[in-house]
Formats: structure tokens, sequence, C-alpha cells
């Protein structure tokens, strides 16, 4: 887990954005600063869904007659635990969308682990909290598939077969369990889209996915789906050995912003872990100064008045963003 910089990572970085396969890179131009906001929230409570009003509102304006698809994170079920996005914020963005008249919002995950979906769904909450929850619900490991290839190549999986349904909609809305991680130190935004590769043709867990280069695969993923939106489950989060067996760590925010890359660098220095040292993120941004704090417009609190140092396990201790 080193963090200098790979020939493929400069490589990747010397190309700027985001191209479509065999076209020529467009003569690179200035980004502008991406915006993340963090919204103090303490506790599961019906504040919440105004929170969540706002930040949709801030981050996508008018979204009728518009497909949305919310992609929470849905992993194990252990009671007391914090390994999923708790359903009350998933409720909390599918109620906004509604509201603000989008043609279709249907919530979807792909489980690596359990096969029976709708039982874990059921016991992580979601049926109870969200009225309707099986109608508008869509596992992605059985969805009919499309062939992929990213537009940016990372990892050695030259093409990749993903769900229709997730590739159809005008907006993927990624919503996290803000965690760490045993393999790449942290799990949030961009790793939550391994819940969209279908173990119907991976299988369970999706080890095929770890075989190519996880943290390639991560950005691989990403470049996949443009059109995003991130909402991070911080209210309670987990450290120590995550995303599964780590301890619940209450942190008491939302992080949201339409550029996942900024909102994981974000997230990370919220749980004091230097994002530069976070290979995915590296790769996904390709030019690194895209994540330094001053290249990010910080709206709503300040990171220094939420920061939270997450428990990490020996294997990251160097990972941890100094003072």
């Amino acid at each position: 887990m080193s963090s200098k910089f790979t020939r493929r990572e400069m490589l990747a970085m010397a190309a700027g954005g985001a191209v479509l396969s065999g076209c020529a890179p467009a003569e690179r131009k200035p980004l502008a600063p991406a915006r993340v906001s963090v919204v103090r929230a303490p506790a599961y409570d019906q504040s919440i869904y105004d929170k969540v009003r706002r930040l949709v509102c801030e981050y996508v304006g008018d979204v009728k007659g518009r497909s949305i698809l919310l992609k929470p994170n849905l992993v194990e079920f252990e009671p007391e635990s914090s390994i999923n996005t708790h359903p009350m914020l998933v409720h909390a963005a599918f109620e906004a969308f509604r509201e603000l008249g989008a043609a279709q919002v249907r919530i979807a995950e792909g489980p690596g682990h359990r096969r029976n979906t709708m039982d874990l769904a059921d016991a992580a909450g979601y049926f109870s909290t969200v009225p309707d929850f099986e109608d508008n619900f869509v596992d992605l490991n059985l969805d009919a598939v499309t062939r992929v290839y990213p537009q940016r190549q990372f990892s050695r999986m030259q093409k990749i077969y993903l769900p229709k349904l997730a590739l159809g909609a005008d907006l993927l809305v990624s919503m996290p369990k803000m965690k760490t991680h045993h393999w790449v130190g942290a799990t949030l935004s961009m790793k939550n889209l391994f819940g969209v590769v279908p173990s119907g043709i991976y299988g369970w867990p999706k080890n095929v996915l770890h075989w190519a280069g996880i943290e390639e695969c991560i950005a691989d993923l990403h470049s996949a789906f443009p059109r995003q939106l991130a909402i991070v489950d911080g209210i309670v989060g987990m450290e120590g050995n995550g995303p599964i067996q780590g301890t619940p760590k209450h942190v008491g925010v939302i992080v949201a912003g339409n550029d996942p890359v900024a909102v994981d660098a974000t997230c990370c220095r919220i749980m004091r872990i230097d994002p530069m040292k976070i290979r995915y993120i590296r790769l996904a941004a390709g030019d690194p100064g895209r994540i330094t704090e001053s290249a990010i417009q910080q709206v709503g609190e300040a990171i220094s008045s939420v920061a939270s140092p997450f428990h990490l396990i020996p294997e990251f201790q160097k990972f941890r963003l100094e003072a």
C-alpha cells in the first residue's frame, strides 16, 4: 500500500479528465472547485428529512421527469451494528426526490455476501421504514445486464457487465456508510459501487474484482457512472476492522456532493485519514491536486469542527492524517 504514484497512475493523471475510448483527449481546462457539504446530524430522527431534501435541492436542482437510483450499502446484518446505511437516511432521499417530481425513484443493491437480499433488507429495517419497500426495490444481483468498457481503464477487467437499471438511471445516488475497510483503508461513496456489480455473474463474494485489483476496480466503476450524487451516512459510522467487523463510531454528520472523489476525500479528512494515501481516490482523481483540501469548496460545517479520528487496524496506521 505505497503512497507513491505508479507509472500507470502518472499516465492517468497526465491524461486529465475522463474521455471516451478511442477519442483524442480534449485540451485540458482548469476544473472548477468541487463543492462538498458537511451537515451536522446528531441522530437518526425526523430532522434528517429536511436536511436531505435541502442537500438534494442544492446539488441536483430540477429532477422532474428524471429517473433516480438510490444505492445504499447493504452488506450484512448484525443487531446493534453499524454495517449498513441507515434506512431512515435512504427513505429521506427517496421522499425528497419524489416530492421534487422525479418520474421514478428506485432503491437498489447487489450484496456480495448474502444471497437473499430481501431478508437482509428486512433485517436491516428497510421494510419497516420505507413504505412499499418491496415495490420500489431492485436486487441488482439479478437484474438484466449490459457489457460496459470503462472510459478510464485501471484494472485488468477490460470489460464489465453492469445492471441496465443502474446504467440507465439519470442519476445514481451512492449512499454509503462512513467506514474503515481492512483492504483499502476506507469505504465511502466510490467503494459503495461494488454493490452495483451483479453477483449473479461475478459470484458471492465478488472476488473477481479483488483479483483484478480492488483499488483499480473502484476507479473503473466510478468512471462507468458519470452522473452521480454522493450522500454519506456519517451519523454513526464504523471504525477498526471494517467494513463488517468493526465497531460503531458516532460522528454525527451527513456528507454530500456531486463529485464522489471530493466527497470521499472530505470524509477521509473527517475520519483523520490522509486521502492522498487511499489509492483508489488518487486513481479516480487523476490530478492529485484535485483532492487537496484547498481545491474543495467546503460548505456547512468546517472539517475541523466535526473531525473524529477513526481507529485504524495496524496495517493502516501509516494512513493517519497528521495534525
